[in-house]
């Protein structure tokens, strides 16, 4: 995947103190901003997890973990509902904390995501959540659409990751937005009232720091395996060799 163009990046803590400045209201016209903070992808995109030694996908080597949460704790309900894919009783619980405008995420999402699904998700074996932890406007923007698309949120996702490239960084996102929002479903005007949708903008900020905060993310993409903690963009062979003991 081509990686879009990125801005000078800024610390996290000046980009999280300027969005808690911008209203819902405003996150229109912060789409359309072409300075470097709509240009910046994410603050701090995680780094990739090292690839796997080649190999059968049996005998890749394990991630290292870089630390334990409580499942309990990790899986209480935040300010929105978390949105799952899989069974409620199966073995593995997967949480990603996720970007829309990280690119590792997009890559995480068109490289591995669908093999995960298939062999894990699909049969019963693991249960998926994608939670938002957005670093800028427009990426708060994306995780809004997708939740104001309701049952298609996942699709929605899907989508705006794969055409990442063409609302990430360019001269106008409002507009790049509004056409694949259109492909989507959304109206103007269902798309302007999601993006001025203030409780619902609060609320994804509030996941974003209930993981900051309780969880320790601090950067995209960021797994939680049953209870481990994992950071970057792993492949199949590798999350298979975290997910096979653990059926």
């Amino acid at each position: 995947m081509n990686r879009p163009p990125f801005g000078k990046s800024l610390s996290r803590r000046n980009v999280l103190s300027s969005l808690a400045a911008i209203p819902a209201v405003a996150l229109l016209a912060a789409c359309s901003d072409s300075g470097e903070q709509a240009k910046a992808a994410d603050v701090k995109p995680a780094d990739p997890a090292a690839p796997a030694k080649p190999a059968t996908p049996a005998a890749a080597q394990v991630p290292e973990s870089q630390g334990n949460v409580d499942m309990a704790e990790l899986l209480k309900p935040g300010a929105l509902p978390d949105k799952q894919l899989g069974k409620d009783d199966a073995k593995v619980t997967i949480v990603e904390y996720a970007s829309m405008t990280c690119p590792h995420c997009a890559h995480f999402a068109a490289t591995t995501f669908p093999d995960l699904k298939r062999k894990y998700i699909d049969t019963g074996r693991a249960r998926y959540i994608l939670r938002e932890f957005p670093f800028d406007p427009s990426a708060e923007a994306g995780f809004m659409l997708a939740r104001c698309a309701k049952d298609n949120y996942f699709p929605m996702v899907d989508v705006l990751f794969a055409q990442q490239a063409n609302w990430v960084g360019v001269s106008n996102t409002k507009d790049a937005l509004l056409q694949i929002s259109k492909l989507a479903g959304f109206t103007q005007e269902s798309f302007e009232a999601c993006l001025t949708d203030q409780k619902l903008l609060d609320d994804v900020r509030s996941v974003q720091k209930r993981g900051a905060n309780e969880f320790k993310v601090d950067s995209t993409p960021t797994f939680f395996i049953n209870g481990k903690t994992y950071k970057g963009a792993m492949s199949i062979e590798e999350m298979s060799a975290i997910i096979d003991p653990l059926l």
